[in-house]
This record gives structure tokens, C-alpha cells and sequence, in this order.
């Protein structure tokens, strides 16, 4: 193995990183080609912005690992076509074929993609949670994105994943021990991380964000979010860092950036409920250490809101 690949990616990528540019690689509907990091592990990383048609909603990292003996695909995709466009690109690389599809979690652009695997007879696997979760909001999800994507929609059906696991699914194929495990609770129902030991690299998922400010749901516990990091994430000891978003990195990063954040808005709300404040000034602590990161200006306020109506009964 060559780590320095994935350093020397990095390095030429990350100052591109920006929510302004509205598509990198305009001949596909991807946002961005993908790019090996390590030898065998490839990424195509999306926006670092909101979901727009400009993007194709391709704002998260779809990532595919080839392994000698197939291909193992981390995230179906926003769309039947971004799931399309992705295969595309492996077939340019590869004439090995797709053997499973993970789903990170049960978010749309975790799992619409989902429509164009199931055509080629793929098995797609993800966490009884977030099978739960694409069943009871996919209506709304899929509403979503076809008045966001138009055109770019087409194709595009429910499809949730034809297999479900509880704590880890586990799979050996050439050099690489493929391990897809529920950590705990984190950013959203059923967050898995995809852990290459031989490789000392976690496709990390929604665990972990870099470039961007990660979004706080209202039912993303974050204390919850800290203490899986602290038990579980921590634990892997992992070189190598592809995150749900943002360009791929390493420990410190991303720690900075997830645990971190999530820490330093947790101590601000605490000072602000110690002192009696409200939520209608809750939403203006501030987050300025945080201002340099794409989305601040659609989530920080967010994010402060909904962190005061968990603390204010913690």
C-alpha cells in the first residue's frame, strides 16, 4: 500500500473545497470525478453545500472499493442517475463487477440511488434503523428531491435495501476485510462507518464531517453523537479518514471539526442556560471559530436551537 497517495490527494483537492462552485465535473451528473485515495479505495466527493439541482443533490462522498475480486459500492447515491453516472465511472476503472452496495444511513442521498443498484441485481445492505427510517420518511424524501432534481429525478424510485444488519456485516474479498458497523447512536437513525483494518481507513459516514458544518436534526442527540465518538469512533484508531463530507483526511480533522464543533456548541448553550438565557437568543452564541466552514450561514443558528431544547432538559 501507498498511503502517500492519499496525501498527495488531498493536498490538490482541498483548496477547491468550496459551497460556491456549483459542479465540478460537468460531463456527469456526479459533482465530482472520483479519485483514488488509497490503492483500490476511491471516492467521488460531493458539494460541500446544500442539495441543488446545480449538484444533482450529490452533496455526500460515494465511494466504491476494488477489491480484486468485486466491487463494494459505501452509498447508493441521491438518484437513479447518480447511481448510473457512479457505476459509469467503475466500469471506467474496472471490469470487475458491483457485489454489494452499502448504505450509509437512511437519508435520500444515502439511499435513492438505491432505484438504479436494484436494476442490476445488486444486494444492498444497510442498518435495521435506517431501513426504518427510509420506510417511514421516504415518501416525503423522494417528494423532496424530484421538485429539487426535475429532470435529473427521472428513474428515480423507493427502493430501501434488500438486507438489513444490527451491529456489523462483515465480508473478506481480496486484500480487503470489509467491516460495515453500527457504532451507536451518532448524526442520524442507523449512521454506520465502513472500517478497512488492513487498510487503517474508516469510510467514516455521517460519524464525521471535514470542510463543512455538520447538521444537527431534532433527533440528533449529540450527547449521545460524543459518547459513541469517545467509545467507538476513538477506538479505531484509523490513519485514514473518508468523511460523509468533505474530502477525505485524517483523525485530527475531523475531530476538530465533528467532536469538536459539537463541544465547543454544547459549552456555549450550557454558559447561556447557566446565565438564564432563552432559546430566541440561543440561536446567537457564538460560533465564529466555526465561521470558515461551508454551510455555517444555512445551519449555525439551526444547530444552536436545537442543541438549547435538548440541554434545557438534560
Amino acid at each position: 500500500m501507498k498511503p502517500i497517495v492519499l496525501i498527495a490527494a488531498c493536498t490538490a483537492t482541498t483548496a477547491i473545497a468550496n459551497e460556491d462552485i456549483a459542479d465540478q465535473y460537468p460531463g456527469s451528473l456526479l459533482y465530482s470525478a472520483p479519485v483514488e485515495f488509497i490503492p483500490g479505495v476511491f471516492s467521488a466527493i460531493g458539494a460541500t453545500a446544500p442539495p441543488t439541482y446545480e449538484n444533482a443533490g450529490h452533496n455526500n462522498n460515494l465511494s466504491f472499493i476494488v477489491t480484486g475480486e468485486g466491487v463494494v459500492v459505501i452509498n447508493g447515491g441521491g438518484s437513479f442517475g447518480l447511481g448510473e453516472a457512479l457505476h459509469a465511472e467503475i466500469k471506467a476503472r474496472t471490469d470487475q463487477p458491483v457485489v454489494l452496495v452499502i448504505n450509509e444511513n437512511g437519508q435520500g442521498h444515502a439511499m435513492l440511488g438505491n432505484s438504479y443498484w436494484a436494476t442490476q441485481d445488486v444486494p444492498i445492505i444497510a442498518h435495521v434503523d435506517a431501513a426504518a427510517e427510509f420506510a417511514d420518511r421516504g415518501g416525503q424524501i423522494i417528494a423532496n428531491a424530484e421538485r429539487m432534481n426535475r429532470d435529473r429525478h427521472e428513474g428515480t424510485v423507493l427502493q430501501g435495501p434488500t438486507e438489513t444488519f444490527e451491529d456489523d456485516y462483515i465480508l473478506e474479498l481480496g486484500d480487503y476485510r470489509i467491516e460495515a458497523r453500527y457504532l451507536g447512536p451518532s448524526h442520524s437513525a442507523g449512521d454506520v462507518v465502513v472500517w478497512l483494518p488492513n487498510q487503517d481507513l474508516v469510510i467514516a459516514g455521517d460519524m464525521a464531517f471535514h470542510e463543512r458544518m455538520l447538521p444537527i436534526f431534532e433527533d440528533t442527540y449529540t450527547l449521545d453523537w460524543l459518547e459513541t465518538w469517545d467509545t467507538e469512533f476513538e477506538a479505531l484508531d484509523a490513519t485514514y479518514v473518508i468523511p460523509g463530507h468533505g474530502h477525505p483526511t485524517n483523525m485530527d480533522q475531523v475531530r476538530l471539526y465533528t467532536k469538536g464543533y459539537l463541544e465547543y456548541l454544547r459549552g456555549k448553550v450550557g454558559e447561556h442556560l447557566d446565565n438564564g438565557g432563552g432559546l430566541a437568543d440561543a440561536y446567537y452564541v457564538d460560533q465564529s471559530p466555526y465561521l470558515h466552514l461551508d454551510t455555517f450561514e444555512e445551519l449555525a443558528t439551526k444547530n444552536a436551537g436545537r442543541v438549547y431544547e435538548q440541554m434545557e432538559f438534560e
